[in-house]
C-alpha cells in the first residue's frame, strides 16, 4: 500500500501538469494578471465612504462620452492643459471603442488596467440596432488595436468585475474607473433625475452604449458616485445593483477600465509627441 506522503505527491505532480496545459493554451497577445486586491477587510471596516474629487465635464457630441470621462480622470490626475478636441485629434475616429480610451490613457501615461470579458470586437453585437452600422467597419481596427496591446504597453485582463471588487477599489481611495454601460438601464431604473439623455439619444429602450466615470463609494447606502458627462447634474448617486446591471448588459463586453490616482500616476503630457 502506498503511504499517504507518496500519495500526495502524485496527486499534486497531476494537478501542476493541468495547469502548465491550461496555461499553454490561454489567450497569449494579451498581458493577463489579477488585479491587486486591497487588504482583506480593510475597507469595508476602517472606511465607509470614500470620494476621489473628479471634476464634471459634460461631453460635446452623442460620440464622444468616452473621451469626455477620459478628459475628467485626467484632470483628477493634476493634467489641466487638454481638451476633448485634443482627444479626438489623438484618437482619429468617431467611433470610440473601450480600446481606444486605454490607449489614450497609456499617451498620458497613466497606471491602469482594462477589464472586458471578450478580446476584440465581439460579432455578437451585429444584432443591435447601436452596432449594426458601424460594427463592420470597426472590426478590423478594434482588433488590430487588441493585438498590438502588449507592446504599446497595455494590460488588459479577461474578466469580469463584480460591483463588490468596484467598491472595494473606491473604498482604497487609490482608484477611479472608467465603465462602459447600458445608458437607458442606468437612466431610467437609477431614477435619477435631471438627465440631459434627450439632448445625446433618441431612439427606444434599446442597447445604447455609454461611458461613465465611477469616483467613489457609500457603503451605509450602497450607493456609487459618478460623474455622467450626459448629465447636467455635477454629482450623482447610484444604487449598487443599478450600476452592475447597466455594466453587465449585452452590448458593454463589461469593459472596465481601473486607473489609479496616486501620486506620480501622471507622468507627464505627450501632447503633440504621440500618434496613433
Amino acid at each position: 500500500m502506498w503511504s499517504i506522503h507518496h500519495f500526495m505527491n502524485k496527486l499534486l505532480k497531476a494537478v501542476e501538469e493541468n495547469l502548465d496545459g491550461y496555461a499553454e493554451n490561454h489567450f497569449n497577445f494579451v498581458d493577463s494578471y489579477t488585479i491587486q486586491q486591497p487588504p482583506n477587510n480593510q475597507s469595508r471596516t476602517s472606511v465607509s465612504s470614500y470620494f476621489v474629487d473628479v471634476p464634471h465635464i459634460n461631453q460635446e457630441s452623442t460620440w464622444d462620452c468616452g473621451l469626455a470621462c477620459v478628459l475628467m480622470v485626467l484632470q483628477a490626475v493634476g493634467i489641466y492643459n487638454c481638451t476633448i478636441q485634443d482627444l479626438v485629434e489623438l484618437c482619429c475616429t468617431t467611433s470610440i471603442w473601450t480600446v481606444d480610451l486605454a490607449y489614450l490613457l497609456q499617451k498620458f501615461s497613466l497606471s491602469f488596467t482594462y477589464c472586458t470579458v471578450t478580446l476584440g470586437a465581439n460579432p455578437d453585437f451585429s444584432v443591435e440596432t447601436y452596432y449594426k452600422d458601424q460594427l463592420p467597419n470597426d472590426l478590423r481596427r478594434v482588433n488590430m488595436l487588441f493585438q498590438e496591446a502588449r507592446e504599446s504597453g497595455i494590460s488588459i485582463e479577461c474578466r469580469s468585475v463584480s460591483a463588490k471588487e468596484i467598491s472595494d477599489f473606491m473604498l482604497s481611495g487609490k482608484y477611479v474607473a472608467i465603465a462602459l454601460v447600458d445608458q437607458h438601464k442606468l437612466s431610467s431604473q437609477s431614477q435619477l433625475e435631471d438627465i440631459c439623455v434627450s439632448e445625446y439619444y433618441s431612439g427606444g429602450p434599446s442597447y445604447t452604449g455609454h461611458y461613465v466615470v465611477i469616483c467613489g463609494y457609500d457603503a451605509a447606502t450602497d450607493e456609487f458616485e459618478i460623474r455622467d458627462p450626459a448629465s447636467s447634474r455635477k454629482h450623482e448617486r447610484v444604487p449598487s445593483w443599478c450600476l452592475e446591471q447597466a455594466h453587465k448588459s449585452f452590448g458593454t463586453d463589461e469593459d472596465f477600465l481601473l486607473i489609479s490616482v496616486e501620486k506620480g500616476g501622471a507622468q507627464g503630457n505627450p501632447l503633440g509627441i504621440f500618434s496613433l
